[in-house]
């Protein structure tokens, strides 16, 4: 992963900023994986690309994640944190980019659902049935071909544990157990939201540098943010001092 500079982040976040969350998830793996085009991104596996963003985010803001959650049992607000890399651990999948199950006369090919697929079935009446419509590769029963919608429950559930196993980080939960009460809460970790709560948070303190000490020294934004952070903190101490 190539770590991005300053000024790529904050033209990232501007350009993310009049997105809705899928585009400024898009945005975020396109920071990650500048290696791979961005008509790509979409395609790859869900949990490939939620591996990404732990990586960017651990790239740029460390290991360390805090998290707020309200119990759902008695309303208690929970804090507490979590490991970037070992989260970004528990996602690795098996490589694959399709899915494979044999049973009872069934053969079927399944291809691992991308970013692009979920949002083309998210309005669809029956998602489900949409997405295994979209992502059907084949399925033959003892020699003849057949459609999605001909699939019976047992063989379509085979599908959904395939899936799974193949691509984990694709559904990544937390069951937090309250300090209060004792129950657990489950609560899905969107990684491309919290990333984006912290970019925006970071660009504006940045913005906030900028304006400061394009005041006390008349540098331009470019000079400024060629700055490590280490001496931009400095000068800021510097003209907090005068």
């Amino acid at each position: 992963m190539v770590i991005t500079g300053a000024a790529e982040l904050l033209a990232a976040w501007e350009a993310g900023l009049g997105e809705a969350p899928v585009g400024r998830a898009l945005l975020l793996h396109r920071t990650a994986r500048p290696d791979v085009g961005a008509e790509r991104l979409p395609a790859l596996p869900v949990g490939e690309r939620e591996a990404d963003l732990f990586a960017l985010r651990r790239a740029l803001f460390g290991e360390r994640m805090q998290v707020r959650l309200a119990c759902r049992a008695c309303g208690e607000d929970m804090e507490f944190d979590l490991d970037a890399g070992e989260l970004a651990g528990s996602l690795g999948g098996r490589g694959e980019s399709a899915v494979r199950v044999q049973q009872d006369g069934w053969d079927v090919e399944f291809r691992l659902p991308g970013v692009a697929d979920l949002t083309s079935v998210a309005r669809a009446a029956d998602p489900r049935t949409a997405l295994l419509a979209r992502c059907l590769v084949s399925a033959v029963h003892d020699g003849t071909a057949v459609t999605a919608g001909e699939l019976p429950a047992p063989v379509q559930r085979r599908i959904v544990e395939a899936v799974e196993a193949a691509d984990p980080g694709a559904d990544l939960a937390l069951n937090v157990a309250c300090p209060e009460c004792g129950q657990a809460t489950r609560a899905e970790l969107d990684i491309a939201t919290y990333l984006w709560t912290e970019l925006d948070a970071w660009a504006r303190d940045v913005l906030l540098d900028v304006h400061l000490l394009a005041t006390a020294y008349g540098w331009s934004e470019p000079e400024i943010l060629a700055l490590s952070p280490t001496r931009r903190r400095y000068y800021l101490e510097l003209c907090a001092d005068v």
